[in-house]
């Protein structure tokens, strides 16, 4: 689904409930942002979508397209970015990585890179407890550039990323 026909959704939902944008809004995002989202000229985060949920007092799904995509039988971007935070949140770190994958050239990219890039710390710092250096050391540098992209880049995860690579490096030396 296109970010027009997800605006056109979220709008059609909030004036069903009679709210106006500032009171979907809240202390969350703006009425500015919501009317963007609403517009499609913005699209939304993952984390937004489920805010905007709670407060219309509707399911996620309500807002997603009804099944597989236009019919087509495959996932939609959506569904993959939640199915791949899923499997990140049980502790199947290999598997939401190849989950998201498929959404870096699409519009949730940034939110991919940041699966991604938690992912790939979970998996290292388990291979550096399992005594694997060498895996720990790649994936720990494949953290470290996941973590540098997009709105959702984050420098904790660089920070861990370059500590683990120093703690290999002193166990190397040694």
């Amino acid at each position: 689904m296109n970010r027009y026909e997800l605006g056109r959704r979220i709008k059609e939902a909030r004036l069903a409930k009679k709210m106006t944008q500032a009171d979907v809004a809240g202390e969350f995002i703006t009425r500015n942002m919501l009317s963007q989202i609403e517009s499609g000229s913005a699209n939304p985060s993952l984390k937004t979508l489920e805010y905007i949920s709670s407060i219309l007092d509707i399911p996620m799904g309500t807002l997603l397209p009804d099944s597989k995509e236009e019919g087509s039988g495959r996932e939609t971007p959506a569904e993959a970015l939640i199915d791949g935070k899923a499997l990140y949140n049980n502790g199947e770190y290999e598997k939401a990585v190849e989950k998201v994958k498929s959404l870096m050239d699409s519009e949730l990219w940034d939110e991919a890179y940041g699966i991604t890039a938690r992912s790939y710390i979970k998996m290292a710092e388990l291979a550096e407890k399992g005594g694997d250096t060498a895996a720990a050391a790649e994936l720990a540098d494949k953290a470290y550039l996941a973590a540098d992209k997009g709105v959702y880049a984050s420098r904790d995860i660089k920070t861990a990323s370059a500590l683990l690579l120093n703690r290999i490096a002193e166990k190397l030396e040694k």
